[in-house]
């Protein structure tokens, strides 16, 4: 016999769909619409179709931003999940010392991150700056406002330091979760550190790094507060990535329509690399747990 099905339990998530709607759904549709659509003032239209469309991606000045987003996002991914594995993989698991460190971990993170730029704005000076001072006063010509390989460097310095943290703890959680007996079955067969690592506790951590991957990169690609107070985009165009470009599109210039068809395209782009790096490390989980059941048996 079949149980009865109770629908009533949709009424509790119309709401959840209801904020959903306002918070996203709806400015999302705005935005579509101003993206096929031109205005010159007075709330007036006109229909533009994907003429807006074809301008961006047919835009140098958007491939050289997407181009400057992707490199940051590399180098950024490249630093912090390394680093942020070792420093997990050095913290205590027990102690005094474990509330300790992760208080110190989680302190950047707490930092809004306007003010963060302007820490780095002031850290970096030359005159009065610690940073940009003890440097000067080595004999090195810093200047992250007037030389682009110093800015980039400070922004990815920036970086490093304000989100490192983010999978420092994510990764000590995945390493506390690992049981006792696997490091002691280790102990037994004399195996290494660097084994311990690679055999024990990277797999174990692959969830882990699968959130921490998608978070690093999908928040390092749409970094703006923090190069913007900093930089300004600048010098030049050096660190104008694409969130810098389209609000100086958008509120600068004032072109709506092609501002919100970066800003589509911009959508889209992270949608997809995100979907391609979660395939990709989501595959790679599985043939690894493929290979470990292979050697249990």
């Amino acid at each position: 016999m079949d149980k009865p099905v109770n629908n009533k339990a949709w009424f509790f998530v119309l709401p959840v769909f209801f904020l959903v709607a306002i918070s996203a759904i709806i400015p999302l549709m705005t935005v579509v619409n101003y993206s096929v659509q031109d205005t010159f003032g007075n709330n007036q239209f006109f229909w533009a179709g994907t003429e807006w469309f074809k301008e961006i991606l047919h835009s140098e000045r958007f491939h050289s931003a997407l181009v400057r987003n992707l490199i940051f996002s590399f180098i950024i991914l490249l630093i912090e999940i390394p680093l942020g594995i070792v420093v997990a993989l050095s913290m205590p698991r027990k102690g005094f010392w474990v509330p300790v460190c992760l208080i110190l971990m989680a302190l950047p993170l707490l930092i809004p991150w306007n003010v963060v730029g302007t820490i780095w704005q002031i850290f970096g000076r030359a005159d009065i700056g610690l940073l940009g001072n003890t440097l000067v006063g080595l004999g090195v010509n810093y200047n992250y406002a007037t030389n682009w390989f110093d800015a980039w460097a400070t922004i990815i310095l920036m970086d490093v330091w304000h989100w490192t943290s983010l999978v420092v703890l994510l990764c000590y959680a995945g390493l506390v979760s690992i049981p006792e007996a696997y490091y002691q079955a280790a102990r037994i067969d004399g195996a290494s550190k660097w084994k311990v690592f690679r055999y024990i506790q990277l797999p174990k951590l692959h969830r882990v790094l699968l959130i921490a991957v998608l978070l690093r990169f999908m928040d390092s690609f749409m970094i703006y507060t923090e190069p913007f107070v900093l930089t300004g985009g600048g010098p030049g165009n050096s660190t104008t990535f694409l969130s810098i470009d389209l609000v100086k599109t958008a509120i600068g210039q004032f072109d709506l329509g092609p501002a919100a068809a970066m800003s589509i395209i911009y959508f889209l782009i992270i949608l997809l690399l995100s979907w391609v790096f979660f395939t990709v490390m989501t595959h790679y989980g599985a043939d690894n747990n493929k290979t470990e059941s292979g050697h249990d048996s």
